[in-house]
C-alpha cells in the first residue's frame, strides 16, 4: 500500500487496523473479504460476494482476489512451518 499510495502514514494505519483507517469503501470491502477468506473461506456467502459487486468488483476481480489471498496464506503458512525469516523489506510492510 505504501508503494501504491505513496502515503507512509496511511499504510501504517491500514497495517495496524484497516477498519479505522481512512480508506474508501471498495478497499474496506476487499479487506473485509480477505479477512473472511483467511479465517474460514467456507463462511463466504452469496451476500458477501454481492457486497463486493456493489463496490464495483467483477466476478473476475473476486477470483483474482481469492487467488492472491490464497497464495499469501499459503506462503505465510509455509514460511511459519519452516521457520523462514522474512526478508527485511517484507517486515516493513
Amino acid at each position: 500500500m505504501r508503494t501504491v499510495s505513496g502515503d507512509e502514514q496511511l499504510a501504517q494505519r491500514v497495517k495496524e487496523d484497516y477498519r479505522s483507517a481512512p480508506i474508501d469503501g471498495a478497499t474496506r470491502a476487499l479487506l473485509d473479504f480477505a479477512v473472511m477468506v483467511t479465517g474460514d473461506a467456507t463462511k463466504v456467502t452469496p451476500q458477501n460476494l454481492d457486497a463486493l459487486r456493489a463496490e464495483g468488483f467483477s466476478d473476475e476481480d473476486m477470483l483474482d482476489a481469492v487467488e492472491i489471498i490464497g497464495f499469501f496464506n499459503y506462503y505465510a503458512r509455509m514460511a511459519d512451518a519452516l521457520g523462514v525469516e522474512p526478508e527485511p523489506h517484507w517486515a516493513q510492510g
